[in-house]
């Protein structure tokens, strides 16, 4: 079945869509050690998807380090509290593997972010914004290039809430699950786009209306 995308979609045209949820489990880490465990896990598998959140500044001058990273497999997304156990050299060792890629978006905003936390070398990064474009993709967001391919709307709801917060709430940790493994899910069907062939790139998205 041939799939219809766009070079760009429309904001407005997003909000009509059905709210993506997130199809698997999340687990909260909070010490070192069950960071390493989740870290074993996690390299056992071919394709990671990966996302940072940082606790909003809303004074002048106010600044904070990075507070949650996430990594999701197809069924499983760990948050691991960095504002709790900062980056420990398992997830260094994460973040440095050159066999399991790491899928993400804007990524080079993530490593500076955590680079603030330990320095590391990136392993096998792949930045979906350098990807999107091979079948004529135009948008770097993760909300429209998600809505373009899978026709849902992701919330950015909880984009600005507390990230640093002693517990996180259930919408915040759905909300960051499925940052990363929406970008795990794109760079799967991107690569099938890819190899079968089997989309139509339109230009000109129409606007409700027909305008």
């Amino acid at each position: 079945m041939i799939k219809k995308i766009y070079d760009k979609m429309d904001k407005q045209a997003i909000t009509q869509l059905p709210q993506v949820t997130f199809p698997g489990r999340i687990v909260t880490i909070l010490t070192e050690g069950e960071a390493g465990r989740a870290v074993d896990y996690l390299l056992t598998h071919r394709l990671l998807g990966i996302d940072s959140e940082t606790r909003p500044a809303f004074k002048r001058g106010q600044r904070f380090k990075v507070s949650l990273l996430q990594v999701s497999t197809s069924d499983v997304c760990f948050l691991f509290r960095l504002c709790r156990i900062g980056l420990p050299p398992c997830l260094v060792r994460l973040l440095e593997n050159k066999e399991v890629p790491l899928v993400g978006l804007s990524l080079n905003n993530d490593i500076l972010s955590l680079h603030e936390r330990a320095k590391f070398k990136p392993g096998r990064l792949i930045d979906l914004q350098d990807v999107v474009g091979e079948i004529g993709i135009v948008d770097q967001s993760l909300q429209k290039i998600y809505a373009n391919i899978f026709g849902e709307k992701i919330s950015k709801r909880q984009r600005l809430s507390n990230w640093d917060a002693d517990v996180l709430t259930d919408r915040q940790r759905e909300y960051a699950a499925i940052d990363a493994w929406a970008c795990l899910r794109l760079y799967e069907e991107i690569g099938r786009l890819k190899a079968t062939g089997e989309f139509e790139l339109i230009h000109n998205m129409p606007t409700e209306g027909g305008q």
